[in-house]
């Protein structure tokens, strides 16, 4: 399940980014995949509606949000954490 998570997230991120699944790796910022804050939101709305969540970002003040957004790897931790709080 956690890599199906994974998967869901890398290519939500990649179709922002204009790229591959494959070409997106753990390690990159948003910004090394060229990902612009508009790209940000659009990237959490998908990343809400595949998993029936509720992302707790404020595209406003990023760096007052409690979702990680310093790398890929980041992201997909903070998604299965809320993931995993919808279903307890």
């Amino acid at each position: 399940m956690s890599d199906t998570i994974s998967d869901k997230v890398i290519e939500i991120i990649a179709e922002q980014a204009v790229l591959e699944p494959s070409d997106v790796t753990m390690t990159q910022t948003l910004e090394d995949l060229g990902i612009d804050s508009m790209g940000l939101v659009e990237a959490i709305f998908a990343i809400e509606e595949a998993f029936d969540i509720q992302v707790p970002f404020n595209a406003n003040e990023p760096e007052k949000s409690d979702f990680d957004i310093s790398s890929v790897s980041a992201i997909v931790a903070a998604v299965r954490g809320l993931v995993a709080e919808q279903r307890a």
